[in-house]
């Protein structure tokens, strides 16, 4: 085979540290929108951000130049040290939790991730992130230590 052909979509969640509501509504439109260019530059094409008060989703397609680790690293890293430097949440020191869950999309699903993201506000209305988070491990059937998982 003469080419390297890759279509990954990736559905990534990660949440602010010790979950505290952060991301306010004047704030996350520029937040999300920082997030998606930093996938761009890495190559990934951000399909959506979003997210709620204490959390993340990034839909995008994750390059075969770069790995799912590097990326989230970047979004982090690069996102918190934005946040900090504009002072986006004055009187806090915005940073996020520690790891992240990353569940592959099938392509025929990405028009369902697409809108469960973007209805998040709805969404947790009635749950929230923690039962949301678990709610994907089972249905991933990821193994986990809940002992480690909010820390």
């Amino acid at each position: 085979m003469g080419q390297s052909l890759v279509k990954n979509y990736i559905h990534i969640i990660f949440s602010t540290k010790d979950h505290l509501p952060l991301i306010k509504p004047s704030f996350e439109k520029e937040l999300y929108n920082y997030i998606g260019g930093i996938c761009q530059l890495q190559e990934c094409k951000p399909l959506i951000v979003g997210g709620h008060l204490d959390h993340v989703h990034v839909l995008c397609m994750l390059s075969k130049k770069t790995t799912l680790v590097k990326l989230v690293q970047e979004i982090k890293t690069n996102s918190s040290r934005w946040s900090k430097k504009l002072n986006k949440i004055p009187g806090e020191n915005f940073s996020w939790q520690n790891g992240h869950g990353a569940f592959s999309v099938n392509p025929r699903e990405v028009d369902v991730v697409i809108n469960y993201i973007k209805r998040q506000h709805i969404h947790h209305a009635q749950k929230t992130f923690k039962q949301e988070y678990l709610t994907f491990l089972k249905q991933y059937k990821v193994d986990y230590n809940e002992e480690y998982l909010w820390s």
